[in-house]
């Protein structure tokens, strides 16, 4: 990004345009470094900088992070999500030497063409490399220093890292790494995969800038809901926040209906799509759900004659609540929401 800007960038236009900016000059360097290797190796430089602590490349990290993390705040807002800490890979920048020198003192490391690396072949895995040749660190080292000073912060029963399934073999690494180095809490830090969405033309890729941006996604779910209140129900009450409740709730909905290792390929039709298993639908049955004890109002579960509950309807609605904590724990034990949707949509068909 530093080399980006200073290449095509302009703290006018930064401002102006904001991540959209940034996405845009992001892809040029990867664009003009395919037939120029060079700016690969100055964009190293300037992470070595980085790490050293060099006050101009810094500052205009720091500059990019800000912007950044005010556009996802954004986002993560409408879609209910909020962080207790971010904690980048920055963050860690100061903490990662005690780390190399703890590899150190274990006889873990060892150099290999200039680089430092933990050998894995007793383990069918190619080496993980901790330190480059030119002094920089990689996603390992500060992984691995992450870890530590997760559990070291939070004393953590399990550590969960969700990334694409074409990360396992980095995960196997250095977590094999930590166990090396004698903590037994490595076998509490697990990865959970995930299959990859692409685009019907070809693979999302942000160096390529072939993405679809999730508040363009969340605005086009809003306003195609609001044409459906607009068709079906006009004079309905507080439209523009009901839009926005089942549209980014279809959204939602859509993305954890798909089993999580599987790829999936980007349809706005099918994302967008209200008929069926869809988010609208659960959210309906949920407000029919609400009419019914409404309209039931208190209810004294004394005063219950539950010998009357004898239809094979009924017995369904039972059978499928008893299921409701087995359901809800085998879709945790197997970080494995689409389990649960299953479970919901089994239960939206029995109007």
């Amino acid at each position: 990004m530093i080399v980006a800007y200073k290449l095509w960038g302009s703290k006018e236009a930064v401002e102006t345009g904001g991540i959209q900016e940034l996405m845009r000059i992001y892809v040029l360097f990867h664009d003009a470094a395919k037939e120029k290797d060079e700016l690969n190796d100055e964009a190293r430089g300037w992470f070595v900088k980085m790490q050293d602590g060099d006050e101009e490349a810094l500052t205009l990290w720091k500059w990019f992070y800000d912007i950044s993390i005010k556009e996802f705040d954004r986002v993560y807002e409408m879609l209910g999500v909020k962080f207790d800490a971010y904690t980048g890979e920055s963050f860690y920048n100061d903490k990662m030497a005690p780390v190399v020198e703890e590899l150190k003192k274990k006889n873990i490391l060892k150099e290999s063409e200039g680089a430092m690396i933990v050998d894995l072949e007793d383990k069918n895995m190619p080496p993980c490399l901790i330190i480059r040749k030119d002094g920089g660190t990689l996603y390992a080292t500060r992984d691995i220093t992450a870890a530590l000073y997760r559990k070291k912060t939070y004393d953590f029963v399990k550590c969960i890292y969700l990334t694409a399934l074409d990360q396992n073999l980095h995960f196997a690494q250095w977590f094999e790494v930590i166990n090396r180095m004698g903590y037994d809490w490595y076998k509490d830090l697990v990865h959970v995969p995930f299959g990859l969405v692409s685009l019907e033309s070809g693979k999302l890729s942000t160096r390529q800038g072939n993405v679809i941006l999730m508040e363009d996604l969340l605005n086009q779910a809003i306003a195609e809901t609001g044409k459906i209140i607009e068709e079906k129900n006009p004079n309905l009450e507080n439209k523009e926040e009901i839009a926005k409740q089942v549209g980014i709730g279809a959204v939602i909905f859509n993305d954890l209906y798909n089993g999580r290792i599987k790829d999936v390929v980007f349809s706005w039709e099918r994302m967008l799509n209200f008929d069926g298993e869809t988010g609208p639908y659960v959210q309906y049955t949920h407000a029919r759900a609400c009419s019914i004890l409404k309209k039931a109002g208190d209810v004294s579960f004394a005063d219950v004659d539950y010998s009357l509950i004898s239809d094979e309807a009924s017995m369904d609605v039972c059978k499928l609540l008893a299921d409701f904590p087995v359901k809800l724990e085998d879709a945790a034990r197997k970080y494995e929401p689409s389990r649960y949707k299953t479970y919901g949509c089994n239960f939206s068909s029995l109007q």
